[in-house]
């Protein structure tokens, strides 16, 4: 596997266990439905809710809610549908983005962003 993979894999269980700690409960992980994949699916309030985990190692060249295009956009929102049908999930949903950013130190820090599309 690529490097960035790998990376990108370490960014979402770091934003995984981020979540949880800020009282989410894990209900799945890297869930692909075609060519769409959603990165950690989590329960909230209630409310089911599908995150994009994006990495950054800063941000001179922007912040990782920029690199969600309406492409990703469409396919997250249409793997998410497969996922509701799947569980039969009747209740409210969300979008989430969280940046993983780790600076110069090696220091890691989120950016969480409720609600960003849909």
């Amino acid at each position: 596997m690529a490097e960035h993979n790998d990376t990108g894999r370490l960014a979402e269980e770091l934003a995984a266990v981020w979540l949880s700690g800020q009282g989410y409960e894990l209900m799945d992980a890297n869930y692909r439905h075609g060519y769409a994949e959603i990165d950690l699916i989590m329960k909230h309030k209630g409310l089911l809710v599908f995150v994009e985990v994006k990495f950054r190692s800063g941000t001179g060249f922007g912040y990782a809610e920029e690199f969600v295009d309406s492409t990703k956009k469409k396919l997250l929102v249409k793997a998410a549908d497969h996922y509701i049908f799947e569980k039969d999930w009747k209740k409210d949903i969300r979008f989430d983005i969280v940046g993983v950013y780790k600076d110069r130190t090696g220091t890691v820090n989120f950016r969480h962003f409720e609600d960003a599309f849909y």
